[in-house]
């Protein structure tokens, strides 16, 4: 499932430099939080900072911030949960002392039918996160779980394994989501996910924004709640980025999803910073304080994300990108475009395209996760291959000019990393491939040209692009753009502006794809429908009318 662990591509003095700067002038962070961003392995039983606490005296329900699962393996589960009687303090309630927490794992949700059980520490050290990897369970089986500590016992949830590596698997559904901007709304996909039939949920990056929330929720205009100060402000420190993940995953609707399905998660910018680019800030700062950030943001979302062991954080370095099977029916290459890119070329933005886009030397993914992608498809015995990864990867003009700006955030930007990818795609033999997308605020249906500029070059895939949860807004249906962008670009077969999710299911014989949208976020309540529907199938690919 996971890459073996890779040197940080740092200079070592670049990571010292960030290691020690909160002693000198890193905001007001002190030595010891710097230090804590740069901690690796869990603290040693017997230290000082594991002094036990007797779970007595937890007043107020430990499991504010509910429970959630991710990664299913064939036969393991990982389970998630934070420990916060006061999550909107920057202790979250608990004295600096570990909790013992005990878990279960049963076959019905009543619990009569206990397959595991067990205890885990919530370390201070790791903000009271518990991840626990419970093994040896059957392959392709649906579980319910939950924690208690004292008294108080968790919400329960809902979680399953994959089918057996080498098992005929005959179809899986999963969801796509993205961008989930608190400030923007509601999230009010997320209730209606919790009730869809879906077997995992991929969650393709923005989980968690760095801007400030005032008082009243920004556009969600709290009137029955007046939200903190801590959060009116960008997130920068560890203590930043571990409130601003305690009031996200406080929304009732986030906390439904997580309980109701498995989650695979991958990040984009806004869980660090807008835009950056491996150790290239969006604004003009040291690198050592970038790294310094980088380290806390990094941090911050694995101790609040349902990852596993191999994706705990070495200061400024987490190794994300990750490969997982769904039988023999899918494999999943989960990547990283943001930790190892080269800068945005042209200052970033909409530009016209130049040289540099179509420079070998610069890279969207690295060199070391490029070639682990395309080693991956040759050894691949799936059915489909799908890429759950942040930007959008086919081509998007954003203008019916002769020559046409394009993102330089986006795979447009890093034309020669694309094109690298594309002829794997071909040399590894790949028939059926589908890339998943997050990061624009839209939904976007594509076929993957191998020459973008041909309509008549072969389909090598299809991209299916799923807007945001809350992040842009309401939204339109057809955005402004609309006609420009579906007459400037014909591998475009779908685009929509409101927010929502999509869901995909992929059969022995056709996948389809169900775009699905509420009419507002801003205001709680809403409806969901299915914006359109497309189908592609097993060694045709290209996207057609459902």
């Amino acid at each position: 499932m996971t890459p073996a662990p890779q040197p940080s591509q740092h200079a070592p003095e670049l990571r010292e430099a960030a290691r020690h700067i909160g002693r000198r002038r890193f905001l007001t962070l002190t030595g010891a939080a710097a230090a804590l961003a740069f901690a690796v392995n869990l603290p040693a039983a017997g230290t000082a900072a594991a002094a036990e606490m007797n779970p007595a005296r937890i007043t107020d329900d430990p499991f504010s911030l509910g429970v959630a699962s991710g990664d299913p393996l064939p036969h393991s589960v990982l389970l998630w949960t934070r420990l916060a009687p006061a999550p909107y303090q920057p202790d979250g309630g608990l004295p600096a002392e570990r909790v013992t927490v005990h878990w279960e794992l049963a076959h019905d949700e009543n619990f009569r039918r206990t397959v595991r059980r067990g205890t885990a520490t919530a370390h201070p050290e790791f903000d009271h996160t518990v991840h626990v990897e419970v093994a040896h369970l059957d392959p392709d089986r649906v579980f319910h779980y939950r924690f208690r500590v004292g008294g108080w016992v968790s919400p329960t949830g809902r979680t399953r394994t994959a089918p057996a590596t080498r098992s005929r698997a005959s179809a899986l559904t999963l969801a796509a989501v993205s961008c989930q901007a608190y400030a923007d709304g509601y999230y009010t996909p997320y209730g209606h996910l919790a009730q869809d039939d879906v077997d995992v949920v991929f969650h393709l990056g923005d989980y968690l924004y760095e801007y400030a929330v005032n008082a009243t929720g920004n556009n969600r205009k709290y009137t029955d709640r007046t939200l903190p100060d801590l959060f009116n402000r960008e997130t920068i420190t560890l203590e930043d980025y571990r409130l601003r993940y305690a009031l996200y995953k406080s929304d009732p609707d986030l906390m439904a999803a997580h309980a109701a399905h498995p989650f695979v998660v991958t990040w984009d910018d806004h869980e660090t910073e807008n835009n950056y680019a491996d150790d290239t800030p969006e604004n003009d700062v040291p690198p050592e304080e970038f790294l310094l950030r980088r380290a806390s943001a990094y941090r911050a979302y694995w101790e609040n994300q349902p990852l596993r062991r191999p994706q705990l954080p070495d200061g400024p370095d987490m190794r994300l990108h990750r490969r997982l099977h769904w039988g023999g029916l899918a494999q999943f290459d989960v990547l990283d475009t943001r930790q190892y890119r080269s800068d945005q070329a042209y200052g970033d933005g909409a530009q016209l395209p130049g040289p540099d886009i179509d420079d070998p030397a610069r890279t969207m993914t690295g060199d070391t996760q490029e070639r682990w992608l395309i080693d991956g498809w040759r050894s691949s015995r799936a059915l489909w291959n799908v890429v759950p990864q942040q930007v959008t990867f086919s081509q998007r003009k954003l203008d019916l000019n002769p020559v046409a700006k394009l993102s330089m955030d986006s795979w447009d930007g890093y034309r020669a990393s694309r094109r690298r990818v594309l002829d794997g795609v071909r040399s590894a033999g790949v028939d059926n491939l589908m890339v998943l997308t997050g990061d624009v605020h839209v939904g976007y249906a594509f076929d993957i040209k191998d020459d973008f500029d041909d309509p008549a070059s072969r389909t090598l895939g299809t991209e299916i692009v799923a807007t945001s949860i809350a992040s842009g807004r309401d939204g339109s249906d057809k955005p402004s753009n609309w006609n420009t962008y579906m007459t400037a670009n014909p591998h475009m077969r779908f685009y929509n502006g409101r927010r929502g999710y999509v869901t995909v299911t992929l059969g022995r014989d056709v996948a389809r794809a169900d775009f699905k949208t509420v009419p507002y976020v801003t205001t709680q309540g809403a409806p969901i429908s299915t914006a359109a529907s497309f189908v592609t199938e097993v060694g045709d690919q290209g996207l057609k009318p459902a």
